[in-house]
């Protein structure tokens, strides 16, 4: 059975005990990650991503498209301070196109 911690908690609070005593934060991380991208690059850039991948503060980005590629890189700083900015945290530090 689960222990009881105090008499009443909100459901942020156990969500957060949960979270934390069950160590799914890089889980949900890798997830949020992925979510937004999407929102902040939009559907004209995300219809060209093929697959997204977070590991260890570097997010890797696989695009079909080569000359996209390309003018993403020039941008790279500003694509990590934007997708940093959504996440309310500084969990992206390092950013790869391929």
């Amino acid at each position: 059975m689960a222990k009881r911690h105090q008499e009443h908690q909100s459901l942020g609070e156990v969500l957060k005990n949960f979270v934390s005593d069950n160590n799914l934060q890089k889980g949900l991380d890798k997830v949020a990650a992925r979510d937004v991208w999407e929102k902040v690059m939009g559907p004209a850039i995300t219809k060209y991503t093929h697959n997204i991948k977070f590991e260890r503060e570097t997010l890797y980005v696989e695009l079909t498209s080569s000359v996209l590629r390309e003018e993403l890189s020039y941008g790279k700083q500003k694509i990590i301070d934007n997708l940093n900015e959504e996440l309310e945290k500084n969990l992206i530090t390092k950013l790869v196109l391929r």
